[in-house]
């Protein structure tokens, strides 16, 4: 027995130092490329104006939380319960949760899978033909382990792992994405209504003006100093007034009901809140703006982009490990009776244990053909990410072109306002005092409404065009993990970090 436990111990060795060489090889050995950030250049500087911009580079906290730059409470809030609240959101947040597990799933492979299973069959042997003989019936009882563990030799089960950690980093950024966008949305709707509202109380007070002058010249008209000409332009000018009203407050109304949906409520859950006018939010005095090259880090589209781009070069490793051949270390552990009383008796034990190698040889050209997928899918991420670059640089420059220009235009309706409302006042004195025609006063009216109108809509494109800026930039979002289970429904008064 002495040379037969010899030879066991031997064997034992023998398995314990090839599992050591095969872990050692599995910890060094990692086939198909490794990644690399794809290299896109980026220009030092902006083509638009910045103007103040550059003077407030380093204030990030006015980029992460930009909406409370406007200083208005009401868009803070709004913004606030938006995150908290937001269906998109929540589904981005979702698939993090669902990334995370694939990515639990993928490291899974790198451990032994050990599964249990009992047994009990009852069976009969056929006998000799044509005999007569009892032919006993046969009880086998099992019980047992059976094991098997793959060593990742050569990187396949790791390069998983490392496509589903950048998927998960992916899913992130997604998330990022959302809130950015989110927050852009909320601003953009909450100034639209703002915008409607002004509009509308401009024109209730052009309407009151224009009525009175009516009214002044019908009186005019009863004492023989007017025309009935006059007459009907002034109402005909007092109905156009009105008839704009409507189609503002609606529009108005609707920004209300994008807003509630916004926070996953029914659209007029917000009605009686925001009904009442406010101003739109002045634009800050400053707008912090980096380089170009921040916003490869800066923007979440981009972050996710390149995520992405990771995920696809793990995935060529993962394809072209299937060339390579497959260890295997299997194994089983039980107890085997026939008799129920013995099923588990030391003397019943059963077990096995040894390594196995499995490598295709030949499948019509599947692995070759799969890894040209993997690099073809590869290619197509890094020229996805080398457009989002770009588009996000086009984004700031619109944003920035946009923004300066509107100024511009801001300044001279301010001054076009200031000069219509003089022509008014000197026309409805002149025209009281006879000394010219009730069509002076109708275009000096005319012109003041439509300069009025049209300054509204400059000082809401001025804070939408920021708003703009603000999300090319890619404001709106901390670096912080997000909520790693879902939350339940909160409205709070500010906007919680995310």
């Amino acid at each position: 027995m002495q040379p037969s436990s010899s030879l066991s111990n031997y064997a034992i060795r023998g398995l314990v130092c090839a599992l050591v060489t095969l872990c050692v090889l599995a910890a060094g050995c990692m086939v198909g490329p490794n990644f690399q950030s794809p290299d896109t250049p980026v220009p030092d500087g902006w083509i638009g104006p910045t103007g103040q911009m550059s003077a407030a580079a380093e204030k990030q906290a006015a980029l992460v939380h930009w909406w409370t730059t406007f200083e208005d409470p009401m868009l803070t809030s709004l913004v606030g319960r938006a995150v908290m609240a937001n269906l998109d959101l929540k589904s981005a947040e979702s698939r993090i949760r669902q990334a995370r597990a694939l990515r639990g799933i993928a490291f899974a492979g790198l451990f032994p899978t050990v599964t249990a299973g009992t047994s009990f069959s009852r069976s009969r042997s056929p006998g000799p033909a044509g005999s007569k003989a009892v032919v006993p019936t046969n009880n086998l009882y099992q019980i047992g382990l059976d094991a098997s563990w793959e060593i990742d030799v050569f990187g396949g089960i790791r390069r998983g792992i490392e496509a589903a950690d950048a998927n998960v980093q992916a899913s992130v950024e997604d998330r990022r994405d959302v809130l950015v966008t989110l927050a852009a949305e909320v601003a953009l709707d909450y100034m639209d209504l703002r915008g409607f509202q002004q509009r509308v109380a401009i024109a209730q007070e052009n309407l009151k003006n224009q009525k009175h002058n009516a009214d002044l010249t019908r009186q005019r008209q009863k004492g023989g100093f007017q025309s009935a000409l006059d007459v009907a332009q002034a109402d005909a000018q007092v109905a156009s007034t009105a008839a704009v009203i409507p189609l503002l407050e609606a529009s108005a109304q609707q920004s209300i009901y994008s807003l509630s949906v916004l926070m996953a409520r029914e659209p007029g859950a917000l009605v009686a809140e925001l009904a009442p006018a406010a101003g739109i939010p002045a634009t800050p005095p400053e707008v912090p703006i980096a380089l170009p090259s921040s916003l490869l880090r800066r923007r979440p589209d981009i972050r996710r982009s390149e995520a992405q781009v990771h995920a696809a070069t793990a995935n060529i490793g993962v394809a072209t490990a299937d060339l390579f051949p497959k260890f295997n270390l299997v194994g089983s552990a039980g107890f085997e009776s026939g008799l129920f009383r013995s099923f588990m008796s030391w003397s019943s034990r059963f077990w096995s244990f040894g390594p196995s190698i499995s490598w295709t040889l030949f499948d019509g050209g599947r692995i070759f053909s799969n890894i040209e997928v993997q690099n073809a899918v590869q290619e197509q991420t890094v020229l996805t990410y080398r457009k989002t670059v770009l588009v996000a640089l086009q984004d700031v420059e619109n944003a920035l072109i946009a923004y300066s220009k509107e100024q511009e235009t801001y300044k001279s309706l301010v001054e076009a306002v200031a000069a219509n409302r003089k022509a008014v006042d000197l026309s409805t004195k002149l025209y009281v005092e006879g000394e010219t025609n009730f069509l002076s006063v109708l275009i000096a009216q005319q012109q003041l409404f439509s300069s009025q109108d049209a300054l509204v809509q400059a000082t809401l494109n001025l804070s939408t065009d920021l708003v703009a800026l603000y999300k090319a930039l890619g404001g709106g979002w901390e670096e912080e993990p997000p909520p790693a289970k879902p939350t339940k429904e909160e409205t709070p008064a500010a906007p919680a970090k995310t």
